[in-house]
């Protein structure tokens, strides 16, 4: 499913028009977004949790050559799933 797909589900479970849907998404994913990029966490109960965590610098390998590169410490966000989305899932 991408984002429109979403946003028509949405608008059709809310009954709301599907721009009014695609404004409170957007809204969403902005929110979340912000509040990750200042290294805060953000919780939705049920569903998960999205935060952002701290690469270290390593060594990795070019896959092409085999040489050895040494790769940046980097940020990068991570997600980890609520207990019912992991059951939803099972």
């Amino acid at each position: 499913m991408r984002k429109p797909e979403l946003a028509a589900a949405i608008a059709e479970k809310a009954d709301i028009s599907k721009e009014k849907a695609n404004e409170v998404l957007n809204a969403m994913l902005d929110q979340i977004t912000n509040t990750v990029a200042k290294k805060e966490s953000v919780t939705l109960v049920g569903f998960g949790t999205f935060e952002a965590r701290a690469r270290a610098a390593r060594t990795g390998k070019n896959p092409q050559t085999g040489a050895s590169i040494q790769i940046p410490a980097s940020n990068t966000v991570a997600f980890k799933p609520g207990k019912a989305l992991k059951d939803s899932v099972n």
